[in-house]
């Protein structure tokens, strides 16, 4: 089934223009003109994600925001704060919204925070090996406390996952939880990300933005891929830990934060540190209590409850199976990118099964064709696209799904490979593809 988002606003064109980019991606979009119609929505049926404006007659998006996390906890609110509006955005994290953005904001920016929400409202850990059972006990224990912690392991093992399974159970769980993906933010960016900056500290500050450590007050923050992040703002980070205070870019003065920090990395810390590429100060303040989250290959008992887990959330309301060999072949594999590669076989094979018996055929059909990575990332993307338009026989709706991307973006590198003489696999009227 689509996902259904609730979108809450009394401008009934920004209304109308968010469910159509919304509609486009292939969500369900219900509309209210205020918080009063939103909570009758509510009432009425079930939501994934709730977006709403903060300004609004009758009932405002800060009541509701209250509202939903009283009484449906687990779903989701994203707040739309006015420009330079920073107190609602403040005020709408410590209250328990999963984010906020701010006007004027771009499609992106909407369809990255709408996806962020919807896998972070429907995170499960999956599991029945005797090794990630080791790891929630420990995540349980180190809950209880407020001591920094560092969850390790390979890309792709659920780190942000554990993450989050330690902030919903301390003490901290009402407050916000705050991830910061430190190895997609880019450099020059990340520092204003993280502490924010005043009004006019630098060309083109035109209003105060708060920083992740300013949102993330009386909660958590995630810095996720910290071993990404420069020596420089390492040290920045360090002082964040021993002085409880972060320094606003631009501001006169410190600013006091109660932030419980919980870090994550895919690679040999102590390596690094050996190395001169992380802070070895800043390692001992982090690893107080490690987490090491085990590779899916050391944890196979895992694999058929997660297929099946996942087979439910992209079965689409139908009644999707798996066969026995499509299963063994799934738990006999290595895996190497993890639960995330897990995931995008059975996604892909909800596909090409139509959404009905998932067969080894629908599991090795695209991996077979699966170009050898090597080259340029333009000539693996390239490859790649290529392959997967021939998997699908030139279907390219299918095959954006497939690839993770968006039709628009499929279409716009056809384009591009066309102008260079790429031939591109095409549908015609009898079903047949040429290549």
């Amino acid at each position: 089934m689509k996902e259904r988002i609730l979108i809450v606003d009394d401008d009934e064109k920004m209304r109308i223009a968010l469910k159509e980019v919304l509609l486009r991606q292939g969500y369900s979009v219900t509309l209210a003109e205020d918080g009063k119609k939103a909570k009758e929505e509510l009432d009425r049926g079930f939501f994934d994600l709730v977006i709403s404006d903060v300004r609004m007659p009758k009932m405002d998006g800060i009541d509701l925001l209250t509202y939903i996390k009283e009484n449906m906890p687990l779903i989701p609110v994203v707040l739309i704060t006015a420009y330079g509006s920073i107190d609602d955005a403040v005020s709408a994290m410590k209250r328990g919204a999963f984010d906020y953005i701010q006007k004027p904001f771009t499609i992106d920016a909407l369809y990255g925070v709408v996806k962020r929400a919807l896998a972070g409202g429907n995170g499960k850990i999956v599991y029945e090996s005797k090794k990630m059972k080791e790891v929630l006990l420990a995540a349980e224990k180190v809950a209880k406390s407020d001591v920094t912690v560092l969850v390790l392991g390979e890309s792709g093992v659920g780190k942000e996952l554990i993450s989050r399974y330690i902030h919903e159970r301390s003490s901290r769980r009402d407050k916000p939880f705050i991830p910061v993906n430190c190895a997609s933010i880019p450099e020059n960016l990340l520092e204003s990300e993280l502490f924010g900056f005043e009004k006019g500290a630098f060309t083109g500050a035109t209003h105060r933005k708060a920083g992740k450590f300013e949102l993330a007050d009386k909660g958590t923050i995630l810095l996720d891929e910290i071993t990404e992040m420069d020596l420089r703002l390492q040290s920045k980070i360090l002082r964040v830990l021993q002085e409880k205070e972060i320094e606003i870019l631009g501001a006169k003065y410190p600013k006091k934060v109660d932030v419980r920090v919980i870090a994550t990395s895919n690679r040999d810390v102590k390596r690094l540190v050996d190395e001169g590429k992380f802070r070895e100060d800043l390692y001992y303040r982090l690893n107080v209590f490690p987490i090491v989250v085990p590779p899916l290959r050391e944890r196979k008992e895992d694999i058929p409850p997660l297929v099946n887990h996942m087979i439910k959330k992209y079965s689409k309301g139908m009644d999707v199976r798996i066969d026995d060999e499509a299963m063994e072949y799934l738990i006999n594999r290595e895996w190497k990118g993890n639960v995330r590669e897990l995931e995008n076989a059975i996604a892909r094979a909800c596909i090409l099964s139509d959404y009905s018996v998932i067969r080894l055929k629908h599991l090795i059909e695209i991996e077979e064709k699966t170009p050898n990575m090597s080259g340029s990332l333009e000539e693996m993307e390239t490859k790649m696209i290529l392959e997967t338009l021939k998997a699908t026989k030139g279907n390219r709706t299918k095959a954006a799904k497939i690839l993770g991307i968006t039709a628009r973006t499929l279409r716009n590198k056809i384009r591009e490979y066309r102008k260079m003489g790429i031939k591109i696999p095409e549908v015609d009227y009898g079903g047949r593809f040429s290549d």
